[in-house]
């Protein structure tokens, strides 16, 4: 794939999903800001396109069979795979994450005040995100997926908010939301790095944080760059 520094950063990441290690190298969002090209991202940050542009090839013909071709698959089952493993690891994650938060703020608050604030935002996250998913699953999801069956009849299924892009603009304002809470969060914590005086539970923590957001990340990449403006063309297309 040739890559210019006019492509859509999130369409560079959805056809190949390796690139997006070279965009979080340089801290470029391609997720929840993926609608830019690479040029405006890298003019805004002082960068070198050509550099990235680079890197990106070099990654891309790089052999590893490892990636997946989320891209590729049809999004009914896309649906399903950000619901069972992605909505599922927020559930699991979250009741983990709070309790060695509160408890590194008990300890060590006084002397790292900011963790009072991760604390926060994270708490913030908790509960939006929780109630984001189940929006997506109670009503979103279910609508795409009956867009898939309707393409057999060509008959467009009814829904209680007019047309898909109406959710699906609400859903990337929330999206947009939560990458904020972790930019802060990550400023918050210096890349999620655990100062010199952290005991072992501090380290988790962080650890755990980090994990946290880059499985957001892949997260909203696949909602944002894939499967939101692949519903958007078939509804089209049906209608």
């Amino acid at each position: 794939m040739e890559i210019i520094p006019q492509d859509v950063i999130g369409e560079v990441v959805a056809k190949n999903y390796r690139t997006a290690k070279v965009f979080k190298d340089y801290q470029i969002d391609f997720c929840c800001n993926g609608n830019k090209t690479i040029a405006d991202a890298c003019a805004a940050k002082n960068i070198d396109s050509n550099k990235i542009i680079e890197e990106l090839h070099r990654v891309q013909s790089s052999n590893n069979s490892d990636t997946i071709d989320y891209n590729s698959w049809p999004i009914d089952l896309l649906a399903d795979y950000v619901e069972k493993k992605h909505h599922r690891y927020v559930e699991e994650k979250i009741p983990e994450i709070l309790p060695l938060l509160n408890k590194i703020v008990s300890v060590h608050g006084k002397r790292h005040p900011e963790l009072e604030k991760i604390a926060d935002l994270f708490q913030e996250t908790a509960g939006e995100l929780t109630m984001h998913m189940k929006k997506e699953e109670l009503m979103l999801f279910p609508y795409i997926k009956n867009l898939v069956k309707a393409k057999e009849n060509e008959a467009v299924p009814s829904s209680p908010f007019g047309t898909v892009a109406n959710p699906i603009q609400q859903m990337m304002h929330e999206h947009d939301t939560e990458g904020e809470r972790f930019r802060q969060i990550a400023e918050l914590t210096d890349n999620y790095t655990p100062p010199s005086d952290a005991c072992n539970t501090y380290r988790v923590t962080f650890h755990l944080l980090k994990e946290f957001e880059d499985d957001l990340h892949l997260h909203i990449h696949l909602e944002n760059n894939i499967l939101f403006p692949k519903a958007i063309t078939l509804e089209a297309e049906l209608q």
